[in-house]
């Protein structure tokens, strides 16, 4: 009986903390412009899980002034997308619903990724990522990509 306590105790000062699963496909990704707000604790706790793609294909365009990346919520169109899976705590998930402005410029849905490194490289599993439904009509006829990189040869500068 006193293991029970002393177990009980210690849930009750350790709470177990809710991570959430984010898939990052732009300027958040490792050695991109905003990686830093990934890794700042004043925004919360994100772990690099693995690199995955998604399952589905979907249109990543550079567009706007600032070239900002945007993934299109249009299924089956464009290409498999590349990028980074994060476990995140609730403090980074609504840091990055802020920074996304989510849900007026982002929303936030469930993706299926196959999972490319680790220990469930191969596997398939879900988690959040930031796409759009609100774009300009013409940004479907914009050149689309499978990675996103600032400095990738397309020539497109990001503006902060």
């Amino acid at each position: 009986m006193k293991g029970f306590v002393l177990l009980s105790v210690i849930v009750s000062v350790f709470p177990a903390v809710h991570m959430t699963l984010i898939f990052v496909y732009g300027t958040l990704k490792k050695d991109q412009p905003n990686y830093l707000l990934m890794r700042n604790p004043d925004n919360g706790q994100a772990e690099f899980v693995a690199h995955a793609r998604t399952v589905e294909r979907y249109p990543l365009v550079i567009a706007t002034k600032n070239n900002i990346p945007f993934l299109l919520n249009v299924p089956e169109t464009g290409q498999r997308i590349q990028g980074e899976i994060y476990s995140v705590d609730k403090k980074m998930l609504d840091f990055l619903d802020e920074f996304e402005e989510c849900p007026e410029l982002y929303q936030r849905t469930t993706v299926q990724l196959e999972v490319q490194d680790g220990p469930k490289s191969g596997s398939i599993i879900k988690a959040f990522m930031y796409s759009t439904t609100t774009y300009e009509p013409e940004w479907l006829q914009k050149p689309t990509y499978e990675s996103y990189n600032a400095s990738g040869d397309h020539g497109l500068r990001y503006v902060p």
